[in-house]
């Protein structure tokens, strides 16, 4: 009987070491990711794509796709030079002709920009008008990664993902958009919504409808509807609570004569201004979850009303849980924000 429990507990021991091992190898392998943004609108989209470089080049992740919800031709390009920027100007890029937002914004223009004659930040796609719909980009990009392995981190409008729940089978899959996704997705990392009570200017407490909810209100809706994997949600508290310090775009960036993190941030609003981090937050989550950057709600589930508030219920086998910040968690996420995305380049 001794014998026969020793050789239990050892059993035990090797079934543990090998799930351990077996977790190990899987967190080792680079996440695929898709970022679907609304660049243009706000500076910290620009950000987020520059820490998704930072962590490709550490080996967590592989950007398989750019897709874009904001409706001007200078984003797709603008996009494609900070690609370049980072030595992976092959990137597809995908966009969407919705009309919304149809401004340049205040700092797309920088993929125009010259220097000498030349362009500042060299780049291939010249415009939006010459890339292809965002529903294809995303139906290739989901059909030939592995099942259950994707990461898509939304951090503008639900637009594109909304026609993608929506698309046909086509030439990249036989299965509709709704199959693709639950086949081929493991989380959807967004940044929308606001789940706690925000103070305005004077102190004063209110609902807040937030802008990536707001902009397609529709869209938002058919996402809290019908998207078939687990959502993890930034709201609008999140990153507003973690302001990137503008120290680190006048200081950390230097090694390049123009980088367009900075100039972008600098475009936008110039320093002195610390900007919050609200896209950055959904990418931090969405490659590194287990990392303790942020806690996380219950389950439950999230809905949008008819003009963009979102509330959360919590249930016991709900799709939907939201990110928490605490003040131990700030700390540490700020560092890891500030660290990654002015992370220079590998080429």
């Amino acid at each position: 009987m001794r014998l026969q429990n020793r050789f239990s507990r050892l059993l035990a021991s090797v079934i543990v070491c090998v799930v351990c091992v077996s977790n190990c190898v899987a967190e080792s392998r680079p996440t695929p990711i898709i970022f679907d943004t609304d660049i243009g609108n706000d500076c910290d989209d620009v950000l987020a794509l520059g820490m998704i470089h930072a962590l490709q080049s550490r080996g967590e992740c592989e950007l398989l796709a750019v897709t874009i919800t904001k409706d001007h031709e200078l984003a797709a390009a603008f996009t494609d030079a900070i690609n370049t920027f980072y030595g992976r100007g092959d990137i597809p890029i995908g966009v969407c002709r919705s009309g919304v937002t149809p401004a340049p914004g205040k700092f797309n223009p920088l993929a125009v920009k010259r220097d000498d004659g030349k362009l500042r930040y060299p780049h291939d796609l010249a415009s939006g008008k010459d890339a292809p719909e965002a529903v294809d980009v995303l139906r290739k990009s989901l059909a030939s990664a592995d099942d259950g392995s994707v990461v898509i981190a939304q951090v503008g409008f639900s637009t594109n993902l909304a026609n993608l729940l929506k698309s046909n089978p086509d030439k990249h899959s036989p299965l509709t958009g709704q199959e693709l996704v639950a086949q081929k997705v493991k989380l959807l990392s967004i940044m929308a919504g606001a789940f706690k009570q925000i103070r305005n200017d004077k102190g004063e407490r209110y609902d807040h409808r937030e802008y990536n909810v707001i902009k397609d209100i529709p869209a938002a809706k058919t996402i809290v509807a019908d998207w078939p994997t687990a959502i993890v949600w930034s709201g609008f508290e999140i990153g507003k609570n973690l302001p990137f310090p503008h120290q680190s775009i006048l200081r950390d960036y230097r090694y390049a004569k123009h980088h367009p993190l900075p100039d972008a941030y600098i475009a936008y609003i110039p320093p002195p201004h610390n900007r919050p981090t609200w896209d950055l937050t959904s990418v931090l989550y969405g490659i590194r979850p287990n990392h303790d950057y942020f806690a996380l709600s219950k389950p439950g589930t999230v809905e949008v009303a008819d003009d963009g508030f979102t509330t959360f219920s919590e249930t016991s086998d709900g799709r939907d849980r939201y990110l928490v910040l605490t003040p131990k968690h700030a700390i540490r996420a700020t560092e890891a924000l500030v660290q990654l995305s002015s992370q220079p380049p590998t080429n």
